[in-house]
């Protein structure tokens, strides 16, 4: 592959990596991009290699959050545990059968989820979650569900995560992106166990996309922790939509 292909594939890689530490969605950006970039390679060597960078540059920005947010351990295990199992099934699924089936069920949730944050407008900003009686089962649902979904289908995953901890666990922003971080690395190193297992990553453009993304998961992670939670709130509706208009292109133009 050309130089000028892979410093341009590193440039995505540090936009992806700052927007998905900000609040989720990365995927938009880089898996697009891969593709285009990548023309001649199968789509399962581009998203196996591209799950590289997204694990590293999470893995970045979830030390970043952690230092703000503390999380139980026992949640931490609970949650990856759960997550990891899902994805890695979600993306063994993928090598099976097309997910392109699900996208206009997944386009039209993403369109009540953002009515539903743009309309509430106290959404995220406080939080209401009391640590003696954590709903665990919830927890571990949204795990379970978006952990398969983001191995199967994958974009806006850490979106989604951010939205479902909010809604349904009573976060704020900050909490809930936090404990998104967590999670989306388990699902991350579920699908790239997979991909390896599977030799379906070339490291050769993996690792410094990798670099680049973890850069951006750096400077992301500190302006979302810097801004606040309402700062979060207005990028996760614009990821939102980014999302609604990729899926949408998928859907019903492509």
């Amino acid at each position: 592959m050309e130089l000028s292909t892979i410093i341009l594939l590193c440039l995505i890689a540090f936009l992806a990596g700052y927007v998905d530490a900000v609040v989720g969605g990365g995927g938009l950006i880089q898996v697009p991009a891969g593709l285009i970039l990548m023309p001649t390679q199968a789509v399962s060597t581009v998203i196996g290699t591209l799950k590289v960078p997204s694990f590293i540059g999470t893995c970045f920005a979830t030390y970043q959050y952690l230092q703000r947010v503390k999380i139980p351990l026992l949640r931490i295990l609970l949650f990856t545990s759960i997550a990891f199992i899902a994805s890695f099934s979600g993306s063994l699924l993928l090598t099976r059968m097309s997910s392109q089936f699900m996208k206009p069920v997944i386009f039209f949730v993403l369109v009540v989820i953002a009515i539903y944050t743009y309309t509430k407008k106290d959404l995220g900003l406080s939080s209401m979650v009391k640590e003696a009686n954590f709903p665990w089962y919830k927890g571990a649902a949204i795990c379970l569900l978006i952990g398969f979904y983001d191995g199967f289908i994958g974009p806006g995953a850490g979106s989604l995560l951010v939205l479902a901890f909010i809604s349904w666990l009573g976060f704020d922003f900050l909490q809930a992106n936090s404990h998104a971080k967590v999670v989306n690395l388990a699902t991350n190193l579920g699908s790239i166990v997979l991909f390896m297992l599977k030799g379906s990553i070339l490291w050769s453009i993996a690792i410094p996309m990798a670099i680049c993304n973890a850069v951006g998961g750096f400077f992301g992670s500190k302006m979302a922790i810097q801004k606040g939670n309402k700062f979060i709130r207005t990028f996760f509706l614009i990821v939102i939509i980014a999302t609604l208009c990729r899926l949408g292109y998928d859907v019903f133009l492509h």
